[in-house]
């Protein structure tokens, strides 16, 4: 496992425990006489909304709880647009990028520097933005904080029913657990089926977000299950969007057979020269 993809695999997990952690540092009820600024205007506006779309929608705060994580979804597809095609073009150059790092592997200062400026002109010459992979994802964390606080933290979302589900409790038959796995696993699975190389720490994410997801899901009321398969499935129909791991493969191989041909020719036309 390289450097970069340890770095990588580092930040998507410490990205998902952030989320966890700050979801979970308070737990206290947010009403209209709550304190401080993200308590009062953020989480409980948030709240209330919710509370909103499921009066629009029959009362039903499952339902609301639907309405709003697809709506937010939605808000940020622009930013979840952004990162997926920067990390894709990140993940069409690994392959040069990892021949700059053997040719220039000696950790003397020189050889490191020569590094850092070949790696930015490859990054210039494939329009590649580094940082914009990583911003739109921390962009939208106070979003997704938010959003989860709103259900934890208002008993009015707790205090109903959807399907089978008491809101305020665990699934009692693990559904929503597994679906959210599920469609967290599945999304993991598609967005490595669009890398060109595939290595330990693509399967590491594959394996370890599902399991992550699935265990706090077990013991996390059942609001807050709902949302988690909501939007993961939307992820999944997202990554399929903007990543369709067929396309992309359809396209490679395109590229790598007019780039074969153009070697053939070129090769056919020394050989003619020759015979000249």
């Amino acid at each position: 496992m390289s450097k970069h993809q340890t770095k990588r695999l580092v930040v998507g997990l410490s990205l998902i425990s952030l989320v966890v952690f700050l979801a979970a540092c308070s737990n206290t009820p947010v009403t209209q006489s709550s304190s401080g600024f993200w308590d009062r205007y953020i989480i409980y506006n948030a709240s209330q909304f919710i509370l909103w779309l499921a009066r629009i929608f029959g009362g039903n705060a499952g339902v609301g709880i639907i309405a709003f994580t697809l709506l937010v979804r939605i808000l940020i597809f622009p930013l979840s647009y952004i990162s997926t095609k920067s990390m894709g073009k990140q993940q069409a150059i690994a392959p040069q990028l990892k021949e700059l790092q053997q040719k220039y592997s000696s950790k003397d200062t020189a050889t490191q520097q020569k590094l850092r400026e070949e790696t930015q002109k490859l990054y210039a010459e494939a329009g590649v933005n580094p940082v914009m992979g990583c911003l739109p994802v921390v962009v939208q964390m106070p979003f997704m904080i938010a959003l989860y606080q709103a259900i934890a933290r208002t008993d009015a979302l707790k205090s109903g029913t959807f399907l089978w589900m008491n809101l305020a409790n665990a699934d009692p038959y693990f559904v929503m657990p597994i679906l959210a796995a599920l469609f967290t696993a599945a999304t993991s699975y598609v967005s490595m089926l669009a890398q060109p190389t595939r290595n330990a720490s693509s399967w590491v994410m594959v394996a370890v977000s599902p399991l992550l997801i699935l265990f706090m899901a077990f013991s996390f009321p059942s609001a807050i299950s709902i949302y988690w398969v909501v939007t993961n499935a939307f992820s999944l129909g997202q990554t399929f969007l903007i990543q369709n791991p067929f396309k992309i493969r359809r396209e490679r191989e395109a590229a790598a057979q007019a780039e074969r041909d153009r070697q053939k020719a070129l090769a056919k036309a020394r050989k003619r020269a020759y015979k000249r």
